[in-house]
């Protein structure tokens, strides 16, 4: 099967949650099929990427656009600029004619026998007809995102801004999953959001995976962590995504506190690249900060209990598996761990307020055998979904999306003269 992969953005290094998703299904697509991975990407030419990006998967294409990275003021600015604009901002920044000119050349050629649009940032691209079978791959449901941030904004002058965005988004969002043959999405609950736009079967989930012989720690690490005799709380994720900052504000400001009572010793380590200030504030003497790490094996390996206090966010977090397949017994809100095949009680502990939150935390600190009745389940439960298992499925929907195509075709007339 001959597939074409488009991905905005850099795929490597695999540092978020998307990318290692896109990451391990692209290897397993690559080591069975002809693959081409198309990779586009802002700022000026990555020569050392692109070079690493074919020595992983070869044939891939890099394609630099040229556009530069815009934050902080610079990018409020460009976003009250493009205010009147019909897409919403998070898509919009990502067209380039450039890239459409290259993926409307492909699909004119007509030499896949299937296409996979990752995500809706890829999607602004792709061209109006779609006469390869084409598949949408939705690491959640965008706009879902962007009305729990409208939900949960204190500031006015936000929620007004999330609220045009969440708009904007439902609208694009909609159209994308419709104009697709095939959308593939990570979780039940983000397929039945997406079951009120079209038919059922239009949707596939293929759930999150974990890459079982690197998170898989020696079982009496797993169960005691090694962080010298304090216990140790580590919050693990993008720094930088503010759902994570979101969750970060809430469990230092709401949760910590009654922690700190009842565990004087206990010690909470915020792990994750770009720390923005909102986060950097809470670095204390009990509290670290570490901003970008090499690995998290070895947080993850000290740590007594792993959180994941998100009150806003889609698709599935990665982290939690991770964590699970590491033997870690994990506290997470609902949301946290939505889309997850987790089971409260037996393999994770779920809390939805501040009260509940901190006691199952200081429950798990205060017993150790508890802990690792809770990170011996989680352990069995994430053996489940290791990688190669999760790529045969996703190779298997596309397969199916390319046989329809080739039926269809067959079906139809011949026209003759």
């Amino acid at each position: 099967m001959r597939i074409l992969w488009v991905k905005a953005d850099k795929l490597l290094p695999v540092e978020n949650g998307g990318n290692i998703r896109s990451y391990h299904v692209l290897r397993y697509l690559a080591s069975r099929h002809e693959l081409t991975f198309c990779s586009y990407y802002g700022g000026g030419p990555d020569p050392d990427y692109e070079q690493e990006l074919r020595r992983q998967l070869p044939g891939a294409v890099a394609m630099c656009t040229g556009k530069r990275e815009l934050a902080g003021v610079g990018r409020g600015l460009d976003y009250l600029w493009h205010l009147g604009a019909q897409a919403p901002y998070a898509v919009r920044r990502f067209a380039d004619a450039a890239v459409q000119r290259r993926l409307a050349t492909w699909f004119c050629e007509n030499i896949f026998d299937v296409a996979v649009c990752d995500f809706l940032d890829a999607a602004v691209n792709f061209p109006a007809r779609l006469n390869i079978p084409s598949v949408l791959f939705q690491h959640n449901v965008e706009c879902e995102i962007w009305r729990r941030h409208m939900e949960t904004a204190s500031n006015p002058v936000k929620k007004m801004m999330y609220r045009m965005e969440f708009h904007k988004m439902l609208g694009y969002e909609q159209g994308a999953v419709r104009r697709f043959q095939h959308v593939i999405a990570v979780s039940e609950n983000d397929r039945s959001l997406m079951k009120q736009w079209v038919d059922a079967d239009h949707i596939t989930v293929v759930p999150t995976g974990v890459d079982l012989a690197h998170f898989a720690l020696d079982p009496y690490t797993s169960n005691t962590g090694a962080s010298g005799g304090a216990p140790l709380i580590t919050f693990i994720g993008a720094m930088d995504w503010e759902p994570n900052v979101d969750g970060v504000e809430y469990f230092c400001g709401e949760v910590w506190g009654a922690i700190k009572r009842e565990v004087p010793e206990a010690r909470l380590r915020i792990v994750g690249r770009n720390p923005v200030r909102r986060v950097q504030k809470w670095a204390a003497d009990s509290i670290e900060v570490t901003g970008r790490v090499p690995s998290i094996i070895e947080h993850l390996c000290e740590s007594s209990v792993v959180i994941v206090p998100l009150r806003i966010g889609g698709g599935t977090r990665l982290k939690i598996y991770e964590a699970m397949a590491a033997g870690k017994a994990v506290v997470s809100t609902t949301v946290g761990a939505e889309g997850l095949d987790v089971h409260h009680g037996r393999d994770i502990i779920l809390a939805d307020d501040a009260q509940a939150f901190s006691q199952a935390v200081i429950m798990l600190l205060r017993d150790s055998e508890l802990r690792s009745r809770y990170g011996k389940a989680a352990a069995e439960m994430a053996a489940r979904y290791d990688w190669p298992a999760i790529g045969q499925r996703f190779s298997e929907v596309l397969e199916s999306a390319a046989e329809k195509k080739s039926v269809e075709a067959a079906a139809s007339p011949v026209r003759v003269g």
